[in-house]
């Protein structure tokens, strides 16, 4: 059966009797009379001109600091979501102008050192805040209140993305076993999210993001780790005869075979979904990555040192507080630490609520006076490192 523009009655678009609430953004964004783009264009280009966009490049996906050009940064990763949900939003008729703005933000909450810095993050954050740290959340917390852009009169404000985009990049988690997908109907405060994968998407294109998540990195980390060599030759005989594809090919042979595979068996009523045997396959190839390239005895020794890396910095700045005095004890810092400090002191000043705000048009979220704000701050401030910024900032702390 041919199920182009099946979802075509519920497509995110204006017909659809939730499309006000999709397109509902915290506050008004300015504009310019006759702007052509779509709420979803917007927030497209907003996400695109981010800092946090941009340092995608700088930070790891499964491999640290390859040198070879052929090896995925999380930048790749997240392009590669972008094509494939595109392929399928555009195949089944939804909205792709959605599915682009959520594949683009989906992974900026991502801090250094891929899942590992994750990990060590969300245990300062535990025994620090008593809550976890985790990469959907933190994304959302940088759209909504870290990332700023100039206005058109030159003030810096809040990307204040639509509800679609926000909650698309939130519900994005992938990691999680499942067959169908569907949209939930409730509308929620995105903020009262608690873990990962706590409700499902609320658009049919956020939807396709997740499952898009999922698929984008288990053939594609597979091509990495044959490029450095951390697959034998039985390892790839074994993944053969798990995907039926030649493992030379892997990545595009996966991705096609699983995207056709969604597009012929998904509809309205049954959701988003793969065939019985897709499933199977798809389980199959992601417990191969954990065994042998996640888990692999040579990715260990690296995760120590980022351990060590992000700790270091962490606990060099939460010895900077001082209450109202900290503004100052963060610039005393200077004469050890003139990089680390500057920096943090440049970007943290956006944020409280002290000092002098020309120009500043966006939330304040710290306050100054609350020691748990300066360590949520610092936490932000960490996870926004690229994976060199992370190390040039602890190389400056151990030289003399």
């Amino acid at each position: 059966m041919n199920k182009r523009n099946l979802f075509k009655n519920v497509s995110a678009n204006e017909n659809n009797p939730k499309w006000n609430q999709m397109i509902k953004r915290e506050q008004e964004l300015y504009s310019k009379p006759g702007d052509i783009r779509s709420p979803f264009e917007r927030d497209f280009n907003r996400i695109l001109h981010t800092n946090a966009y941009n340092r995608l490049k700088h930070k790891t996906q499964v491999f640290f600091s390859p040198e070879n050009d052929h090896i995925s940064t999380r930048i790749e990763h997240v392009n590669y979501v972008e094509s494939i949900s595109y392929t399928i939003s555009n195949y089944l008729g939804l909205n792709s102008e959605l599915t682009r703005a959520i594949a683009c933000g989906h992974d900026v909450g991502h801090g250094p050192f891929g899942h590992k810095g994750e990990k060590v993050l969300s245990s300062i954050s535990q025994k620090e805040l008593g809550k976890p740290f985790w990469h959907e959340q933190n994304g959302l917390n940088i759209v909504d209140n870290i990332e700023l852009l100039d206005d058109y009169d030159g003030n810096k404000q809040n990307l204040n993305l639509t509800y679609a985009v926000r909650d698309g990049i939130i519900s994005h988690c992938g990691e999680i076993d499942e067959n169908s997908l569907k949209p939930r109907e409730e509308v929620i405060d995105l903020k009262n999210y608690t873990k990962p994968n706590e409700y499902a998407p609320f658009t049919w294109e956020g939807c396709i993001v997740k499952i898009s998540d999922k698929i984008s990195y288990l053939g594609r980390d597979i091509d990495d780790a044959i490029e450095e060599k951390l697959l034998t030759n039985d390892m790839l005989d074994e993944l053969a005869n798990i995907t039926g594809i030649s493992s030379r090919t892997s990545n595009s042979a996966i991705i096609n075979r699983l995207v056709t595979d969604i597009c012929e068996n998904s509809s309205p009523d049954e959701g988003i979904r793969l065939s019985k045997t897709a499933v199977e396959m798809m389980d199959k190839i992601k417990a191969f990555n954990y065994k042998y390239i996640y888990g692999a005895k040579r990715m260990m020794p690296s995760n120590k040192y980022f351990e060590l890396v992000i700790n270091q910095i962490f606990d060099i700045l939460i010895d900077t507080y001082e209450e109202e005095n900290t503004p100052n004890k963060i610039l005393e810092m200077s004469k050890y630490y003139p990089n680390l400090s500057n920096n943090f002191y440049n970007w943290i000043v956006k944020y409280w609520n002290i000092g002098n705000r020309t120009g500043l048009n966006n939330k304040i979220i710290f306050d100054i006076n609350k020691k748990e704000d300066y360590i949520q701050a610092i936490i932000y401030y960490i996870s926004g490192m690229t994976d060199k910024f992370a190390i040039d900032m602890y190389n400056e702390i151990i030289h003399f």
